[in-house]
């Protein structure tokens, strides 16, 4: 019997389980897509999460599938120079999703189980009972991963308050017979409008649409060929000529997020905790910041060496994070719409972020280069431990602790968290710092 069950094979499930494995817990995804999505979806890793897949070994499998290395991020189209934060990556990777989960899923022990749709979750005292692809698996904790419209999230009934969408919009990978002189075959900044493409792998494009026909479809109408052929010839002329839509999926600006991330044995990760406009790859980068910090909590938990009030912590950080994304999201989603009123705001605002400290600000936020929490001094870009285990950097680790704690030379004293963020940094309270986030001595 597995430790923990997590529903989703998406990049949050994946690296949840990822970071369970390597603290020596035992894991099983259970994924209700019977094969690995090849689907662009998200386009871009924000650098605060390239430093985790760096630290952690995963960088090396996705780098050669990067399409570009973009030095700035953006609020809504508006460029965000990223080359002065303090990071070894001051830029957005541009690289497909599939390419990132692919890159997690081939280092986890135990292979996904695919085919798996859940269908009842019901837990007591002692775990949590899933039923899935027809049949009962039994653990001790319930991750689950399985996106907005999470399944595990209606069967528990949890409260997802927010507002609906108030448009409707396509995104597609597509081939084109015909393409107009001029079509840019690099990434280069961030491409707004209606019909944008953008070179993918393997002769593919991908492209957003939007406007009247999108809003008067809605959610539920399928996408068609002819509706995207009229979005890009209205964006480009009769030059470009749709070969095949490989795959298409509307979206909307909805803005939702669970009030509590942990129901008893159940915690909630990614889109299934917080759904938003997907703009600028921050649902991608959201989820996997989320993972990162659940997944030694639990580790701990599942051991029986974390302190307490550990894995609660997990909502009380992270909870914060999300909301203010929602607040940032629901702001670009007013700067996007082509109306007289908003091109105005967006001219403000285009002056305002040209102002370096309010662009520092924007792009510490973006990023997530910016993100920190209570009783956190600051971000250490350092290998994390292999098998999940706290670091402390040039201090010898105390008695009671060398089992959970690897010891590292370094001038300056800090201790870092699994999720690479600084605890102490010298000086007195070291004994403290390892009581409130390792656990008390053996």
């Amino acid at each position: 019997m597995p430790d923990v069950l997590v529903a989703g094979a998406g990049p949050t499930g994946l690296l949840t389980a990822f970071e369970l494995e390597r603290a020596g817990v035992d894991v099983l995804v259970l994924e209700r897509d019977p094969g690995p999505a090849t689907q662009s979806k998200a386009l871009g890793l924000q650098p605060r999460s390239v430093e985790v897949l760096a630290d952690r070994g995963l960088l090396a499998a996705i780098e050669p599938h990067a399409r570009a290395k973009l030095p700035a991020g953006h609020f809504s189209g508006v460029p965000i120079d990223y080359r002065d934060l303090p990071t070894r990556f001051p830029y957005q990777l541009g690289v497909e999703q599939a390419h990132v989960t692919a890159a997690i899923e081939a280092r986890l022990r135990t292979p996904v189980l695919r085919g798996a749709a859940v269908t009842a979750v019901a837990q007591d005292d002692e775990g949590v009972t899933v039923t899935a692809g027809g049949r009962e698996h039994r653990a001790g904790w319930l991750v689950a991963a399985d996106g907005g419209h999470s399944t595990v999230r209606m069967l528990l009934g949890a409260a997802f308050p927010g507002r609906p969408a108030r448009t409707s919009l396509v995104v597609a990978d597509v081939t084109l017979a015909a393409k107009p002189a001029g079509l840019a075959e690099d990434w280069t900044l961030p491409s707004s409008g209606s019909g944008y493409l953008l070179p993918l792998s393997a002769g593919r494009y991908r492209t957003i649409v939007y406007g009247e026909e999108q809003h008067r479809l809605g959610r539920d109408a399928p996408v068609t060929a002819d509706e995207v052929r009229r979005a890009l010839t209205a964006a480009h002329g009769p030059d470009v000529v749709l070969g095949e839509v490989l795959w298409a999926s509307r979206f909307g600006d909805a803005s939702r997020q669970l009030e509590r991330y942990r129901h008893g044995r159940v915690l909630f990760a990614g889109d299934a905790a917080h759904i938003h406009l997907p703009v600028g790859g921050q649902g991608l980068n959201l989820g996997l910041q989320d993972a990162a910090n659940l997944g030694w909590k639990l580790a701990a938990t599942v051991h029986g060496t974390a302190p307490d009030g550990l894995l609660d912590s997990y909502h009380d950080e992270r909870h914060p994070i999300a909301a203010r994304v929602l607040v940032s999201t629901r702001a670009q989603a007013v700067l996007g719409v082509p109306a007289p009123d908003a091109a105005a705001v967006r001219a403000v605002v285009t002056e305002l972020l040209a102002v370096p400290e309010a662009r520092r600000a924007v792009a510490a936020e973006l990023s997530g280069i910016g993100v920190t929490y209570a009783g956190v001094s600051g971000r250490a870009d350092v290998p994390a431990a292999p098998d999940g285990r706290a670091v402390l950097i040039g201090a010898a680790v105390p008695a009671g602790w060398t089992g959970r704690v690897e010891g590292r030379e370094g001038a300056a004293p800090r201790l870092v968290r699994p999720d690479g963020y600084v605890v102490w940094d010298g000086g007195p309270g070291l004994d403290e710092a390892l009581r409130r986030w390792v656990g008390a001595p053996a």
